[in-house]
């Protein structure tokens, strides 16, 4: 079964750090890309940040210079390091696996449970 854990989480300062972890396991597929999402109360769902199994990047401008999303070697494991915390980026953050299909140009999205980050001024 496809597993996809999130940690990393936590009640910072705003200014403040946080490192968040995502581990993507149980598939015999590939990993198009990974991203990092995120929901505060009463909003939409929406991306953070993505990187694909090459390495590019993409980032919501909201959080571009202080967000920095990364993988390891493996490709099943993804980064994302906050810096420069701020209030709105209280969130619960959700990792997402695209992991490639059998079918050409479809990816299969599993979700992990996600994280809850809060930044209190």
């Amino acid at each position: 079964q496809v597993q996809v854990v999130e940690s990393g989480g936590g009640l910072v300062q705003v200014g403040g750090s946080l490192r968040l972890s995502c581990a993507a396991s149980g598939s015999t597929s590939s990993i198009n890309a990974m991203g990092w999402y995120r929901q505060a109360p009463g909003k939409q769902r929406e991306v953070v940040a993505r990187i694909t199994s090459g390495g590019s990047t993409n980032y919501a401008d909201s959080v571009k210079g202080r967000l920095t999303i990364s993988r390891d070697n493996d490709k099943n494991t993804a980064y994302l390091q906050m810096d420069s915390l701020k209030t709105e980026d209280t969130a619960v953050y959700y990792c997402a696996a695209d992991f490639r299909s059998s079918q050409a140009g479809v990816s299969d999205r599993y979700w992990g449970q996600g994280t809850q980050v809060t930044v209190s001024s």
